[in-house]
């Protein structure tokens, strides 16, 4: 099982003649992601990688069938491209791009009302289902199929746990990059909520950033909703208040936004929390030694 891509997702990539949806449409290829073809306005009816090329995302899914797309389209652009894609029926969209303009993120959630595709990003690496279907950037030869959910603002940082993880000798279930971006399309607790549905998914790495409040909510909703242990930690230890960090919505606006206070409070709600980044892994270790989940 994972959430939200398997190896029976039909993945299409937008913008797909380009340099970098070329190198990760190979690399998805390579891990036996089902890509089915790409959009490429103005170069319909030609192929690409041995596949064929559309000018829409509509005659894309009408030919293939696809249910996800790739979105590789630049910034200015990004909030249109997912807006054809959902158009289209596309259920779920993963958007790479960083520097999307906030008003249009604003404009595309309000687009998004009353429809149910699931719009992962911006400023994400992707989501991967080890051996099945990676969407994204992230370096696939890390990730080995297992029963570990990771979830995540920063994408370095999701590489980061699952090489501990890896080294633990366990696996990855599904990891997903919602993205660093002050309004990103999926919240933690969507996926958290999605992971706790997951019979596979025994454990589940939440990784945050300064700036927010997503992960003190998800936390929350993790207290009363989830039975599965939840390994928590929060990047910006360090960071001064008032000083963007990185990602767009990196940045401390009040008390409660810091590194610190965030922990401070998913700990207090029952989370394993990691306070340094190398000690994911073996704060991974104790909560499954914890909970008996066996790792193996």
């Amino acid at each position: 099982m994972s959430i939200f891509v398997n190896k029976n997702s039909k993945v299409i990539f937008q913008g797909f003649t380009g340099e970098h949806a070329t190198f990760h449409a190979e690399d998805a290829l390579k891990i036996g992601t089902q890509v089915v073809g790409g959009v490429t306005p103005g170069k319909g009816g030609t192929t690409h990688l041995g596949l064929p090329v559309f000018d829409t995302v509509a005659e894309a899914v009408a030919a293939t069938g696809a249910d996800v797309s790739a979105v590789f389209v630049p910034p200015p652009f990004n909030a249109d491209a997912l807006m054809e894609a959902i158009d289209a029926g596309i259920k779920i969209a993963v958007t790479i791009a960083d520097g999307v303009p906030i008003h249009d993120m604003v404009r595309l959630q309000r687009y998004r009302v009353g429809r149910d595709t699931i719009i992962i990003g911006p400023n994400t690496p992707g989501i991967i289902t080890p051996e099945e279907c990676k969407v994204g950037i992230m370096p696939s030869h890390i990730y080995q199929k297992g029963k570990v959910g990771i979830v995540s603002r920063s994408g370095t940082l999701n590489y980061e746990a699952t090489e501990q993880i890896a080294a633990l000798g366990l696996g990855i279930s599904t990891s997903v990059g919602i993205g660093g971006d002050p309004i990103n399309g999926t919240d933690f607790v969507t996926v958290l909520r999605a992971f706790e549905a997951d019979p596979e998914t025994e454990i589940v790495v939440m990784i945050g950033e300064i700036g927010g409040p997503q992960e003190v909510a998800a936390a929350r909703w993790a207290k009363e909703n989830m039975s599965k242990p939840v390994v928590g930690f929060v990047a910006g230890i360090a960071a001064p208040a008032g000083r963007r960090m990185g990602h767009a919505g990196a940045i401390i606006s009040n008390e409660a936004d810091t590194a610190k206070a965030k922990m401070d409070t998913m700990e207090a709600l029952g989370l394993y929390v990691s306070r340094n980044p190398a000690h994911i892994g073996a704060t991974v270790r104790r909560a499954m030694e914890e909970n008996g989940i066996a790792i193996d």
